[in-house]
């Protein structure tokens, strides 16, 4: 992925954690203990400084966020996010308050979630090995229906109306699909596939598309292709091998990075990126708080210490995050009897301590 620009003189950083809710801090503590390791071991440095947003924090003041949240954050090289979600809490406020809130006013216009199968084992598709399931997914994440534009009308009567706006601007779509374009020159098959709903969504959709073929005249080398997400989601099932990078809007990305989640061995496994390649990022696993395995130290921890990886990727750190991969897909592939919380063979603390000896 694009990386900031690090000398390799001050190789020393500042990680905002948020552990948060659920088991959240449970995959936080095993990611950091990776983090440690692999600091270590390739010879940078880091400070994590630990906020407590989240659903306990909201119980206990009424507020989502304080005000200095967002300039506070603005101060770090990257932020490391358990989970949002607390069963006591009103889904939503904490989601918009949180998660929403500081990818848009910390401006991470890109979503980042590569789909790799690390074992055939825990593939739920038959007859698919770990060269069918590589893929990325870039998904904007600044815009569409996620910007909240939209009302009532005639709320609570019969003929009540609810409209919902997919707000997409030229700028946030053309930096997206240069963000992708960027990222499938440096791959190895160098294809970029467009997943819309042309023939329904007319509006955005044209925007999309017009931009995406004229940004792509600037990226001759880079194949263009382009799908409707309804073909796209049947064929990540029969064809994932079809796919090297996926560009698309926000509500799309965020239904179809579920489906890849599943069929590269599920939640257990993903991590995601909020990125601002100008700016900080925020990483995490992308399988929420979890609340039934809370302290139970059974979740797989493994989707937030992929996360770190992703996260030292991002810092220009690239060969600990190659290597913190592979600690996890040595440890998958010769260590775990699953992928699914209490089904491992070993405990949450465990499978970080397995990712840290395989380091």
């Amino acid at each position: 992925m694009p990386a900031k620009t690090v000398s390799p003189k001050t190789r020393s950083y500042k990680i905002a954690v948020i552990p948060g809710d659920g088991t959240g801090p449970e995959v936080v503590r095993e990611g950091l203990k990776v983090l440690a390791a692999a600091a270590g071991k390739y010879g940078f440095k880091y400070a994590a400084t630990s906020f407590d947003f989240g659903g306990d924090r909201y119980l206990r003041t009424k507020e989502v966020l304080p005000k200095s949240a967002v300039k506070d954050l603005q101060k770090f090289d990257a932020i490391y996010l358990g989970a949002i979600g607390h069963p006591e809490v009103k889904p939503g406020i904490l989601e918009k308050g949180i998660l929403l809130r500081l990818r848009f006013d910390l401006d991470q216009y890109i979503n980042l979630r590569p789909v790799r199968l690390y074992d055939e084992r825990f593939c739920p598709i038959k007859n698919k090995k770990p060269a069918d399931i590589d893929f990325v997914v870039v998904r904007e994440n600044s815009e569409g229906l996620y910007k909240g534009l939209g009302e009532f009308r005639n709320k609570g009567k019969k003929n009540e109306v609810a409209i919902q706006i997919s707000h997409n601007t030229r700028k946030g779509v053309e930096r997206c699909l240069r963000y992708a374009f960027e990222l499938a020159q440096k791959r190895k098959r160098k294809q970029l596939t467009l997943c819309g709903k042309t023939n329904v969504l007319t509006y955005a959709f044209d925007l999309w598309e017009r931009t995406f073929h004229e940004v792509g005249k600037e990226y001759p080398d880079v194949k263009r292709e382009y799908t409707h997400v309804d073909a796209t989601t049947m064929w990540f099932v029969k064809n994932p091998e079809w796919f090297d990078v996926i560009v698309t809007d926000n509500m799309f990305g965020d239904i179809i990075t579920d489906l890849g989640a599943m069929i590269q061995g599920g939640m257990g496994i993903a991590a995601g990126g909020n990125i601002n390649p100008e700016g900080v990022s925020m990483f995490e696993p992308i399988g929420g708080s979890a609340p039934k395995y809370t302290g139970k130290n059974v979740i797989n921890p493994l989707a937030a210490v992929c996360a770190v990886s992703m996260l030292l990727a991002q810092l220009g750190e690239s060969a600990a995050a190659q290597k913190v991969e592979e600690a996890v897909i040595s440890v998958v592939r010769n260590k775990l009897k699953s992928l699914a919380a209490g089904q491992m063979g070993y405990s949450t603390q465990e499978v970080g301590d397995l990712v840290v000896n395989a380091l």
